[in-house]
């Protein structure tokens, strides 16, 4: 497979934060503007510190990241011009290897991503009505297994 799992650096904080972006805009059409300007202003706080696994080609270069605390996966989010080529798979397959029961939660609306979670074998155990800023983003909990 062209690619691997490294730990992130601080010096790819930007680039990180870039395919987080690029890849919100791509399936989180639900976001309201604001909300979604206010959600990058998190993430740009802390991401470029966040112990995440990157996905890299062979050139090194970032193209997707996971970030994996303890057996809940927090975050993974895959460039959109990387979609479909399995890195997701890969990421979540390294978290495997790690952990014997993985966690997630995954927004509702996004629905690629609910059907992407479902197919790796992930399956519902919960919803709350809000996301996890109390903003009316409905999220589903799920497991692997």
């Amino acid at each position: 497979m062209p690619f691997t799992i490294r730990r992130s650096r601080k010096d790819e904080g930007d680039k990180l934060v870039s395919i987080w972006c690029r890849s919100v805009d791509a399936t989180h059409h639900f976001l309201s503007p604001d909300y979604r300007i206010e959600l990058e202003e998190l993430v740009r706080s802390f991401l470029p510190e966040a112990p995440l696994w990157v996905a890299v080609t062979e050139q090194d270069e970032p193209i997707a990241f996971m970030l994996l605390t303890d057996q809940h996966m927090d975050a993974l989010f895959v460039d959109p011009d990387a979609r479909g080529r399995g890195i997701g798979k890969l990421l979540i397959e390294h978290a495997l290897s790690m952990t014997s029961m993985l966690t997630t939660n995954v927004n509702e609306q996004n629905e690629q991503a609910v059907g992407f979670y479902k197919k790796m074998g992930f399956n519902v155990t919960g919803r709350t009505e809000v996301d996890d800023l109390g903003r009316p983003y409905p999220l589903l909990s799920l497991v692997h297994g």
